[in-house]
């Protein structure tokens, strides 16, 4: 046994229970057994450790009724069996239910002796999960303390460990984990896995011993390894490319939902502020540019990592133990804005705590975040949760633990959860793997699943030649006025972007030359899609600024009958604004145009009162009136059936007209 643990002990003896030493009042009146017991205290001091317990087992051979000798050997017997763990790896029983059966000789007869006792004996009922027995003895104790301290805060705590362990294992939830296979996990360790919004590509990091050859100080490396997902199968894992990867260590990674942009983690570089740093590199034609440090207003000299990228193109989660937290490590963010990125925010304490808060994961609904956490509401070490906050972005909500047997006696991190909500993807060192640690997948339980999220993808063209188009795309919340989403498709035409499948929303695609394209979606329900979920193709066709191309406003809205501008119209009417302001030779109609319902005339008057709303308010925002006229062409220029509700919405619009 260590000198310092038993020097502990003493220490707390005297400070807690000073009658033991300094007094001759103890509970035995038998002199062989007091004298036996100092005898013991005094080989304590000396660090003669075994000589001690073999001097309280003696005065209890003499008097078991001798409290403070039992007493003693109770928290010896703790502290041997806390060591042998540590040395051999498992607990020693033996030492363990001695300890129990000594702190229970205590309370048993007189539970208000040493009301500390119970603390000592919740906490062995506790390691051997007899979760009945320690939610008593810490009850017993919090009633029996009068004051605030220390062991009553360790009580609490330890009473809410027991009660939530006791209920979780009383009702285990769902879990099938399946291992990802050898074209992803090797012999080595895989973990920390990330995954873009249409499924189709993970990215993860590996650790391996380290080459021989290499100057490094560290005995392995971090490496990052992708792989694509081909006819539900994922391909065989490759290292990235440099200058991704490097002679250091490389990792806790995450990518864009579109796969072009990716933040990890990287430790000991020579550009580093502090001993990890977080870095970003871009995807261009295929290739990743070099690692840029994300400079000294996110990183500092503290510990940062394990990233995680929101759809809407600009927050980004991340862990540190910088100053100005909660505690060890906790989750913070930080936003890009006007070129550069804010100073990081603390999520709170809805979110943090006095414990360690580790790898976020933001799902692709923008308001699911899973998290692990060794705080007391777990079933041991690292546990997993999930927090989510209102669709209007609010604050983050109480974070529920995913349950048992998801969570475990051990450290459970490092999970992410597909767009559709289902499955989710997290590292173990279970058995059955093809290394200590694998990635694994299951099917999430409902309780904690997020929001279903859409996944578009698609190209974007030019309208006339069909040539791919580089472009810029926002996704506006039509409710809330604000954009949920940001992504651009590149050289090649293609993009990727998600959404939460319970929205309504306005696409803009936008793009040098041409005139922005603008579509709405509207999703009330998860189970619009099949049981089988998958990306939904949109191809976007744009058309160049040239005399006669037209674009409809899907956008702007009106009350039905009305010509009054409705709420939710000011993004997109900005972006008109936007387009004339960067195109100062543009001039443009403003056309009106109806379905069949109700008379033709009525129609006309309509579709033109519209067109005039329109003008005026772009009028009003300072465009000037001679580069734009209005027109109302009423139902006589029909671009869908007037058969269908479909048909007719399609046809009451507004356009621009280049002229």
């Amino acid at each position: 046994m260590k000198t310092n643990l038993l020097r502990i002990v003493i220490l707390f003896v005297i400070l807690a229970f000073p009658t033991i030493v300094y007094s001759q009042s103890y509970s035995s009146s038998n002199k062989k057994a007091v004298k036996l017991y100092e005898k013991g205290m005094e080989a304590l001091y000396q660090g003669k450790n075994d000589a001690a317990m073999n001097s309280f087992e003696q005065a209890l051979a003499e008097d078991n009724g001798f409290l403070e000798a039992h007493l003693m050997l109770g928290d010896l017997m703790s502290d041997i069996d806390r060591n042998k763990m540590e040395l051999v790896g498992k607990p020693e029983r033996q030492y363990r239910d001695k300890a129990k059966s000594h702190y229970r000789a205590v309370v048993d007869s007189r539970h208000d002796f040493f009301p500390p006792a119970w603390v000592s004996l919740g906490k062995l009922e506790l390691y051997d999960k007899n979760y009945d027995e320690a939610i008593k003895c810490f009850e017993t104790f919090i009633s029996l303390d009068k004051k605030e301290s220390e062991t009553l805060l360790d009580a609490q705590r330890c009473l809410t460990i027991a009660k939530f362990r006791k209920e979780a294992l009383a009702h285990p939830v769902p879990f099938n984990p399946q291992n990802l296979g050898n074209t992803v996990n090797s012999k080595d360790d895989e973990y920390l896995p990330s995954l873009t919004a249409d499924g189709q590509t993970l990215v993860f990091t590996r650790r391996f011993p380290r080459k021989a050859t290499t100057t490094a100080n560290t005995k392995e490396e971090e490496d990052l390894y992708i792989s694509a997902l081909k006819d539900g199968k994922w391909g065989v894992a490759t290292r990235m490319p440099e200058p991704v990867n490097s002679n250091d260590n490389d990792g806790a990674q995450c990518i864009s939902q579109d796969g072009r942009i990716m933040f990890f983690t990287a430790c000991n570089r020579q550009d580093g502020g502090g001993r990890c740093d977080l870095y970003m590199c871009v995807n261009k034609n295929g290739k990743w540019s070099k690692p840029r440090n994300m400079g000294s207003t996110v990183n500092s000299e503290a510990w940062e990592g394990q990233p995680t990228f929101a759809i809407d193109g600009k927050t980004l989660y991340f862990v540190s133990n910088r100053k100005g937290g909660y505690g060890g490590m906790d989750i913070w963010k930080t936003t890009f804005e006007s070129g550069r990125w804010t100073t990081p925010e603390n999520l709170g304490p809805s979110i943090n705590t006095e414990y360690d808060e580790m790898s976020p994961f933001i799902h692709f609904d923008d308001r699911t975040l899973y998290f692990s956490s060794n705080r007391p509401e777990g079933m041991g070490g690292f546990d997993l949760f999930v927090s989510n906050r209102n669709s209007d972005g609010g604050d983050w909500g109480k974070p529920q633990n995913l349950g048992y047997p998801i969570n475990t006696e051990g450290d459970d991190n490092n999970l992410i959860v597909s767009a559709d909500g289902r499955t989710a993807i997290f590292a173990s060192e279970r058995q059955g793997g093809y290394g200590k640690m694998d990635l694994y997948s299951f099917d999430l339980p409902e309780q904690v699943r997020p929001t279903m999220a859409i996944c578009f993808t698609g190209t974007v063209t030019n309208a006339k030649t069909g040539q791919k188009v580089a472009s810029d795309i926002k996704v506006v919340d039509i409710n809330r006025n604000v954009v949920v989403a940001n992504t651009s498709s590149d050289a090649s035409g293609h993009y990727i972007v998600s959404l939460p499948a319970d929205g309504v929303y306005a696409f803009h695609v936008s793009a040098d030359g041409y005139l922005f394209h603008s579509q709405s979606e509207v999703w009330e329900r998860e189970d619009d899609f099949n049981a089988v979920w998958e990306p939904i193709t949109v191809d976007i066709a744009l058309h160049p600024i040239e005399s006669g191309e037209r674009i409809a406003l899907r956008n702007v809205f009106f009350e039905s009958g009305r010509w009054e501008i409705q709420s939710g119209s000011e993004y997109e009417l900005g972006k008109v604004v936007e387009l004339l302001n960067q195109n100062p030779q543009l001039r443009i109609e403003l056309g009106g145009h109806t379905d069949n319902v109700g008379r033709p005339e009525a129609n006309q008057k309509l579709s033109e009162q519209r067109a005039k709303a329109v003008y005026e308010y772009l009028v009003a925002k300072g465009i000037a009136a001679d580069r734009m006229t209005y027109k109302g062409y009423g139902e006589t220029q029909p671009v869908a059936t007037n058969d269908t509700e479909e048909g007719r919405g399609e046809n009451r619009r507004t356009e621009i007209k280049v002229l």
